[in-house]
């Protein structure tokens, strides 16, 4: 799936974990959306920064859904920054992930339907 196939879902309810390694969203049928990040070894991933209000994006359609990847180099491997932009007629989010390895790991943000 792609991120921008979000267009049209209603969620009702979100939860972001402690952690921040994890974000669901409920939608009106009571179907669940993971982000999410499967820890390994010399790696981690996280959201970094949740800009606007989550509760803008509740029981309104999204109308724009779009994601944003940057990536590079630091002084001991990668590092990715991953930006997810939800919109409602309500208001925007963005959703910041952050990633960094040793360069042989993972950084990616994945997301589902469960």
């Amino acid at each position: 799936m792609e991120f921008k196939e979000l267009v049209g879902q209603t969620f009702k309810y979100y939860c972001v974990y402690d952690d921040k390694t994890e974000i669901i969203f409920i939608n009106e049928k009571n179907k669940t959306f993971r982000m999410y990040h499967e820890q390994d070894c010399c790696e981690s991933v996280s959201i970094d920064d949740i800009n606007g209000d989550l509760d803008d994006i509740m029981n309104s359609p999204i109308l724009l859904a779009e994601e944003v990847i940057n990536s590079g180099e630091n002084e001991w491997g990668t590092e990715t920054w991953t930006f997810y932009k939800l919109s409602t007629i309500k208001g925007t989010v963005v959703i910041k992930w952050y990633g960094e390895s040793n360069g042989y790991y993972s950084e990616t943000v994945y997301y589902e339907w469960m």
